[in-house]
């Protein structure tokens, strides 16, 4: 093992760590409460403001003391790949605009996750948490995979719960019902066996009524409740299963 890759000890680190680091570890931890109060706690719409408003400032401060560092590593590509984490928690995770994402709880935690590397930085040397995930890389994805996949199937279970899926193919079907109709024709016409009805008296005014009857029929049922509710349970029971599966696997792997 390099001494690169080797973790610093308690006398190092009081040695490293500068005043900005202080101050950035202070913010770090100061950003994950105030982030963890608002998201487990219980707040109020102006406290959730003095929140917001906090948070664009500690993001901006990291923003800038990013920049400063790479600065000083004289703008390589490298120092983002060894830092990647930092730039996660300098998302100000508590803007509006980002509670439109429907996996919004877990982005979240991913970007606490970067604020704390940014405080075990500050606090055990630049860097700490790279070589640290690098270390422990295969035993981290292992351990937090399963519960990623579940928390994402559940998130994905409540969208599709408020979905309408038949109302949007039956809107879809009404929009381009001329092309439809069109290539239904093209398609009876080239088939052998239906082919020969042609020859029969009144053949295109039959088959133009039979397939405004069919689209009227598939466009009723389409609309129907009963069928959007029997499309959710499909789409519901498929999902339940696939995180059954899941978790059986996370169990047989901790029991293993």
């Amino acid at each position: 093992m390099t001494q690169d890759s080797e973790l610093p000890t308690p006398l190092q680190v009081a040695r490293r760590i500068r005043p900005t680091d202080w101050i950035m570890l202070v913010l770090a931890l100061l950003s994950i409460g105030l982030l963890s109060w608002e998201t487990w706690g219980s707040v109020t719409e102006v406290q959730r403001q003095w929140i917001l408003r906090t948070d664009y400032l500690i993001c901006g401060l990291f923003a800038t003391e990013f920049l400063w560092r790479w600065r000083e590593e004289g703008w390589r590509r490298g120092y983002l790949g060894r830092n990647w984490y930092e730039i996660l928690g300098m998302i100000p995770i508590s803007s509006p605009a980002l509670r439109g994402f429907r996996l919004f709880r877990v982005i979240r935690i991913l970007i606490l996750l970067g604020r704390f590397g940014i405080a075990a930085d500050r606090a055990l040397g630049d860097e700490f948490t790279y070589r640290l995930v690098n270390r422990f890389k295969k035993a981290i994805v292992d351990s937090i995979s399963g519960a990623i996949t579940v928390a994402v199937l559940n998130e994905v279970a409540e969208v599709l719960a408020r979905g309408t899926y038949t109302e949007n193919i039956s809107r879809a079907l009404e929009e381009n019902q001329k092309e439809l109709r069109a290539m239904i024709l093209e398609k009876l016409r080239e088939d052998k066996q239906t082919g020969r009805l042609r020859r029969l008296p009144f053949y295109d005014d039959i088959v133009e009524s039979v397939i405004d009857a069919a689209m009227r029929v598939i466009e009723e049922v389409l609309k129907d409740p009963r069928t959007d509710e029997l499309v959710a349970d499909l789409l519901r029971e498929n999902l339940t299963q696939l995180r059954a599966a899941i978790e059986q696997k996370e169990r047989e792997g901790h029991s293993a």
